[in-house]
């Protein structure tokens, strides 16, 4: 009775404690000078490691920021511990609370699609409606593409009108880890079973479905000439970035979802690195209990800027970001884009947008 009453006064000053240091965290959404200033801030420490690896003096990347943990050194620090003693799940409600995780996908509208690609052993994303890096790598995939999917790239000039795809995200909000965190965790098919554990993910449930599926695609090979790599942190997807694109470098992205499924006229038209043909690194959303992108390398390609308008006001309504692939030469010839476009691999190039909240890397202008 003794041991019990211990036990429980133990959890509750543990409680209070995470508690108490929650309402610390700062809310601020963007880098300031006041995160700057105070050096022992999670944010702070964001800001020093992006500095010490991008070399140059361009505005800091609001969404890449904004998706950073909201753990504060406390929070972070205490659970980093108990990623190191493999006793997070003992800790699961409040970890997953505090660090804004999504940490149960039962019922959520993503998963029928998991449900149905695992039921019939299809894993991966090969059969995911959902724009991901089979559009950017030339894959066939056998799947249904959202309706205007692709386009020419004549389409990208000013006061042209074209019906914009669904670019709406659907996944569950969530924030990326600390790296500290992020790198005592597994992440392997091998080591499934303990990433079950840390997640409470019973037996064949839409959780472990999702799971087998991103570890699956995270884990293919990847295309000819390709770099890939799922990452988890701010600090892995700039790792990333650079060593495929070197230090000095720039990321932009689709403001948000407006214009979807409709008619849109595009209003000024921006040539990212003057139009020239460039390298690009893509990162895409996935579906995982902490945040995670699918980032890879797609070479030669043209990365446009542009104003979308809404076609009777001409207000602007939204600034999408496109990419135009220029060798498709090694495409499959049943790629969705040249059933949509009716040509052949290499006969044309093919073009796509970024839905909001992916990423688009490329050298700076």
């Amino acid at each position: 009775m003794e041991r019990q009453m211990i036990n429980r006064m133990s959890f509750l000053f543990f409680s209070f404690f995470l508690l108490l240091s929650y309402f610390n965290v700062s809310h601020a959404k963007t880098p300031s000078s006041s995160s700057q200033a105070n050096t022992f801030t999670p944010r702070a420490s964001l800001i020093r490691y992006w500095n010490n690896h991008i070399f140059n003096n361009l505005p800091k990347p609001l969404l890449l920021f904004s998706k950073a943990s909201p753990l504060n050194a406390q929070n972070s620090a205490i659970f980093t511990n108990f990623a190191t003693q493999n006793s997070l799940s003992s800790h699961f409600h409040s970890f997953c609370s505090l660090a804004n995780l999504y940490c149960s996908f039962e019922g959520h509208p993503l998963t029928q699609v998991y449900e149905k690609n695992f039921n019939q052993g299809n894993y991966g994303y090969a059969n995911v409606k959902f724009k991901n890096s089979k559009l950017d790598s030339g894959s066939s995939v056998n799947r249904w593409v959202e309706p205007n999917s692709f386009f020419r790239e004549s389409m990208l000039k000013k006061g042209n009108v074209m019906v914009m795809p669904d670019i709406k995200v659907r996944m569950p909000k969530r924030s990326f880890l600390p790296q500290a965190i992020l790198s005592k965790l597994p992440f392997s098919t091998l080591r499934l079973s303990e990433l079950k554990g840390i997640f409470h993910v019973r037996e064949n449930s839409s959780m472990e479905h999702v799971l087998v599926n991103v570890l699956a695609e995270c884990e293919s090979a990847p295309s000819r000439g390709e770099s890939k790599q799922c990452v988890g942190s701010v600090e892995e997807m700039i790792d990333f970035v650079v060593s495929v694109l070197g230090h000095n470098v720039v990321v932009r992205s689709t403001k948000n979802g407006n214009g979807s499924k409709q008619n849109v006229m595009i209003g000024s038209v921006k040539e990212i690195n003057g139009g020239e043909v460039t390298n690009l690194v893509s990162c895409h959303q996935r579906m995982y209990p902490y945040l995670l992108y699918y980032c890879h390398s797609v070479p030669k390609v043209r990365v446009y800027q542009a104003d979308i308008l809404d076609v009777e006001s001409k207000a602007k309504i939204n600034h999408g970001v496109a990419v135009c692939h220029l060798n498709t030469a090694d495409w499959s010839p049943k790629h969705e884009a040249f059933l949509a476009l009716g040509f052949s691999p290499g006969q044309i190039e093919v073009c796509h947008w970024f839905y909001e909240n992916e990423m688009a890397w490329t050298t700076a202008d």
